[in-house]
């Protein structure tokens, strides 16, 4: 690593922390400091485990306790035993907690919106915001299964399908493709999983299936920012998982030669070029994969 590369990092880093205002003793002006907006901001949205929000935050056992601490000498936050498990602890918003919550969104909305709009090349800035983000995030991409008509999915779907329009010779129109609604992409035949880094989707993959031994992989996307991280291995390998889960014991999947880095992958993680298999007029390579040959070997 060259001694320029280490300097741009670390003047990378000191403009971030000066911009989000990680040393200032009054975040946005509300009186505490960043890591207990922070912990604020978690609970706000969502996340009320001790044990999640200190994984989620990155935070050691004793400043997780001093931030809850701060927190609830305020009256903004109340904690009390988890329900089910009496070894952990939950913490919820009071009603102050949920107007302070309300507070700390406008203001950091109104402080984005401020930057974005005094830059040149907004969307270029906000791809290397993404691209930074989902690398440091990368090991906390989490991947579920949802419906193929849901927000997150239809996000996924629409840049699929837009980047193929634009990287296939002939464009693409998805009402030619074979199931397009994706309506056999749902349990109790197949299923669509979401890669999602913060609550951003990154990823997607789709598994078609009819309630045979044979289901059909479809649909997997990585969203440029997030490529080379090894994301799109972790969908196949968690499609595959689906399918095992849904008694499927050959998967087959199609791709064109305009998606070079799509057919690489498949070779390398042990799929079978076969013959046609369908009527499909996008594609031009075919796969198969044995999920009883690889369990057995």
């Amino acid at each position: 690593m060259t001694t320029t590369a280490i300097h741009r990092f670390r003047r990378f880093s000191r403009a971030v922390t000066r911009e989000v205002g990680a040393l200032d003793d009054s975040f946005l002006g509300r009186g505490r400091p960043l890591g207990a907006a922070r912990v604020l901001n978690a609970i706000g949205h969502g996340r009320e485990d001790v044990a999640d929000i200190r994984d989620y935050l990155n935070l050691d056992s004793g400043l997780m306790s001093r931030l809850l601490r701060s927190l609830e000498e305020e009256g903004l936050v109340a904690t009390k035993p988890h329900p089910q498990d009496g070894r952990r602890r939950v913490a919820q918003l009071t009603a102050a907690g949920r107007r302070e919550f309300a507070a700390y969104e406008d203001l950091s909305n109104a402080r984005a919106e401020t930057f974005l709009s005094g830059q040149h090349g907004t969307e270029a800035l906000l791809a290397a915001m993404d691209l930074i983000a989902t690398v440091i995030g990368r090991q906390d991409i989490a991947i579920e299964a949802v419906d193929p008509a849901s927000d997150d999915a239809r996000f996924c779907l629409e840049a699929y399908y837009a980047e193929l329009a634009e990287r296939f010779e002939e464009g693409f129109e998805v009402s030619l493709s074979r199931d397009p609604d994706a309506a056999d992409m749902r349990r109790p035949h197949g299923t669509f999983l979401v890669a999602s880094s913060d609550g951003l989707p990154v990823g997607c993959v789709g598994l078609k299936g009819n309630g045979s031994r044979m289901g059909e992989v479809k649909r997997l996307w990585v969203a440029p920012h997030a490529r080379g991280i090894g994301l799109g291995k972790r969908l196949m390998r968690a499609v595959e998982d689906e399918a095992r889960a849904l008694s499927m014991q050959v998967l087959r999947l199609d791709t064109n030669r305009a998606l070079p880095e799509a057919y690489a992958l498949y070779k390398r993680d042990g799929w079978t070029e076969i013959d046609r298999f369908n009527d499909d007029p996008y594609p031009d390579h075919f796969f198969e994969k044995r999920l009883d040959a690889e369990a057995t070997a």
